[in-house]
């Protein structure tokens, strides 16, 4: 339900604004949902004791909004209607539509190794070609035997498994006999 919220205010902020005006509010928007993950701060907006306009404050205090009015009153209006909680998912959903926008995206490679540089190139390289797009992979060393590739922004997801590559020629196997 925030999400779709989230998406309509996205499309007001982006709605007349060129790249540049998206780009520092998205940034500043980003400084914010930073906040978010501090539970004094969350429990400071949540509460219905301290009033709506000391909480706008607190959240202008956090950028520097001075030179920036779009956002100054984006945020007053926010608070007017008792949604300062959604900033986070406003900043996720403008970061996505940014990505859009300039058609570049950033992606992670999961696997249990650590993969050379050179070979993690290659891979954002052909991804970037199929897709035709601008992308940035990261790496993540965790516990997945295989190799995973997830591009959130375009919604792509490509794995190869191990363990799904024995469990298929186990299958085949069986079906031949």
């Amino acid at each position: 339900m925030n999400d779709l919220v989230a998406k309509r205010y996205v499309k007001a902020l982006i709605d007349g604004r060129d790249n540049q005006v998206i780009s520092n509010i998205s940034s500043d928007l980003n400084t914010i949902s930073s906040a978010f993950t501090d539970e004094k701060f969350i429990s400071i907006i949540t509460s219905p004791e301290i009033a709506d306009k000391a909480k706008v404050d607190l959240i202008i205090s956090l950028v520097d909004a001075a030179n920036n009015e779009t956002l100054k009153n984006f945020i007053k209006l926010l608070g007017e209607k008792r949604r300062l909680s959604l900033l986070p998912f406003i900043a996720n959903e403008l970061n996505t539509q940014l990505a859009k926008m300039n058609n570049s995206y950033v992606g992670v490679v999961y696997t249990n190794l650590e993969l050379s540089s050179d070979y993690v190139s290659s891979i954002e390289d052909q991804f970037s070609k199929k897709f035709d797009v601008k992308l940035s992979l990261s790496q993540k060393v965790c516990d997945y035997d295989g190799i995973k590739v997830d591009i959130d922004g375009l919604g792509v997801e490509i794995s190869f498994s191990k363990e799904r590559l024995k469990s298929q020629l186990i299958d085949h196997i069986l079906k031949a006999v």
